[in-house]
């Protein structure tokens, strides 16, 4: 089995998050925690935990690689979904995504 992510979407705005070292939730896959196998079942029930609470949804774990320190989805719709909405909703989100993109 190969290294993992929790994924899920934040309950407050509906975008894409990533579970970080640190319990929090971020929108850039750079701050990912990456898990192995004989931590998987952890992260998934700490992402469960956090579901009960209310602050994110449907959490699930992704398949990554590491390059270059960067966790990488496997799967093409974890990549597509992992860069953001494929169209834009506004302008304020759109400047939000260009400053999350340059940070990175």
């Amino acid at each position: 089995m190969s290294d993992s992510i929790i994924t899920a979407n934040d309950l407050g705005n509906g975008l894409v998050v990533f579970l970080t070292a640190d319990g929090g939730w971020s929108q850039r896959l750079a701050d990912a925690r990456v898990v192995g196998p004989d931590a998987l079942a952890e992260a998934v029930a700490y992402g469960k935990a956090q579901h009960d609470a209310r602050i994110v949804v449907e959490p699930y774990d992704i398949e990554v690689t590491v390059e270059n320190g960067i966790p990488v989805p496997v799967r093409l719709r974890e990549r597509i979904r992992a860069a953001g909405p494929t169209v834009a909703y506004g302008e304020a989100e759109i400047a939000e995504r260009a400053a999350l993109s340059k940070a990175g």
